[in-house]
């Protein structure tokens, strides 16, 4: 458990700077902050996250993305990747941070119950292997309502009460990303997109061509994702669950 309790204590401290300074403390180069992104499909980092993203890669932030599927439903996975790494590269993410997963148990499918287990594992390892001490993902209604989106809420849950009683986690909900700071913080912060950081999320949203459809070109123009994240402290119940 000591790498647990070293994620735990760093959480706090790092917690503590952020409520006593603001979002100015994570100073380029710093390295305090080591975010992981936990997306269900390509194109979630830019229609859900793009404006935190942003604004942590400008803060010096460490940023990398977990994909837990290559958006295959439609057997367009192998484009998706390349439209995901494209994304990725305007928004921040350099193409060695970010990891797509390919597994017949994670399949691109809203009618897929994924394994709370399998998923909450791979979150771990990705956890575990770059230090990570900050964790972005879906709420419990997933955004969307998708069912794959719910699943990675349901096991980033699942791994947060298996590790400690109280650590760092960062939710989003349906109209807005909530980020469970389980420790200290009971401040809200918010993530505004600048004019020039809308235009790379425009520029973002765009190298998902395979998925301009004209609902998603409408997304583009009046969603609060391509503008503001809004990030909330709550607190976590402790509850111990097994990960195999």
């Amino acid at each position: 458990f000591f790498l647990v309790f070293t994620f735990c204590f760093a959480a706090a401290a790092h917690v503590g700077r952020v409520r006593r300074r603001g979002l100015g403390s994570l100073r380029a180069g710093s390295g305090s902050v080591r975010a992981l992104l936990v997306t269900a499909h390509p194109d979630d980092e830019c229609m859900f996250f793009a404006p935190a993203v942003l604004q942590l890669v400008q803060s010096g932030a460490a940023v990398r993305l977990l994909c837990l599927s290559s958006g295959n439903y439609y057997n367009q996975g192998a484009q998706r990747k390349k439209e995901l790494l494209a994304s990725c590269a305007v928004l921040g993410i350099p193409a060695s941070h970010v990891t797509v997963v390919e597994n017949k148990e994670l399949p691109d499918d809203p009618k897929a119950e994924w394994s709370t287990a399998l998923t909450s594992m791979l979150i771990h390892k990705h956890i575990k292997t770059h230090s990570i001490n900050m964790v972005l993902t879906f709420d419990e209604g997933g955004v969307s309502g998708h069912t794959n989106h719910i699943a990675i809420y349901r096991a980033v849950r699942a791994l947060w009460h298996y590790m400690i009683t109280s650590l760092l986690k960062y939710l989003s909900t349906k109209y807005c990303i909530f980020i469970y700071w389980s420790i200290i913080v009971t401040t809200l912060l918010k993530y505004l997109s600048t004019k020039i950081l809308n235009l790379s999320l425009l520029e973002a949203m765009l190298c998902h061509r395979s998925q301009l459809l004209w609902f998603r070109r409408l997304y583009i123009l009046f969603s609060r994702y391509m503008f503001i994240n809004t990030f909330k402290a709550v607190a976590v119940e402790t509850k111990h669950v097994k990960i195999y």
